[in-house]
């Protein structure tokens, strides 16, 4: 029997993944926000964490900093599967990362083997960490991406997939008015038009 604490801010996808979850998983606690997520792993003292990347205060990442170092391990549970969602979770100490696109079977077995040590990640973001983590992928310095915000960078990523305004703001919970004021800024910053522009920029920098 693996011990799990479930985090997401989406109490239905918790009920969902609860059933789905094989017999040999217990969820032991759950939690929508980061400082619920700490308590109760603090409480219960969790085999595995299972961790949505956006949570309101401070997301996924913030979680990985309270809490680790911890013989908990996590594992990413996220729609996210932008490069930067999976580099900054496991940089922040995450075993693993999957999608929410994962069978049940497949998430129990994932669990399992991020409980017994093993890396686990889907196929196509494994190629992400490889290449974040390659000796020979030294980072290149962006002048234009560096002079963005890491709230502009979240909402540029989020524009470049094609979220209306409304979603955004609900994505990252602030108001429409600022999230209208981001890209703005963005736009001005990199000197492009329209959220158009704005997309083939990002794609062109595999920030989508």
């Amino acid at each position: 029997m693996t011990r799990v604490v479930l985090v997401d801010d989406h109490q239905m996808f918790r009920t969902g993944v609860k059933a789905e979850l094989g017999p040999q998983i217990e969820v032991v606690g759950e939690a929508a926000d980061v400082d619920e997520a700490v308590a109760v792993i603090g409480e219960t003292r969790p085999e595995v964490v299972l961790l949505d990347v956006h949570l309101p205060g401070g997301g996924g990442v913030e979680v990985l900093r309270r809490v680790l170092p911890s013989p908990t391990r996590f594992l990413a549970l996220s729609v996210s599967d932008a490069a930067e969602d999976v580099i900054g979770v496991v940089r922040g100490g995450a075993r693993g990362y999957v999608t929410k696109t994962i069978s049940g079977p497949e998430l129990t077995d994932a669990i399992g083997r991020v409980a017994e040590g093993d890396a686990v990640f889907s196929p196509r973001l494994a190629g992400f960490v490889l290449d974040a983590f390659s000796a020979t992928a030294a980072p290149v310095a962006d002048p234009e991406l560096d002079q963005l915000t890491a709230r502009e960078r979240e909402v540029l990523r989020l524009i470049a997939r094609g979220y209306a305004y409304k979603e955004i703001a609900k994505e990252l919970f602030i108001s429409v008015k600022t999230v209208e004021t981001h890209v703005s800024s963005v736009l001005r910053k990199l000197q492009l038009s329209n959220r158009h522009e704005l997309s083939r920029w990002a794609a062109a920098r595999r920030l989508v």
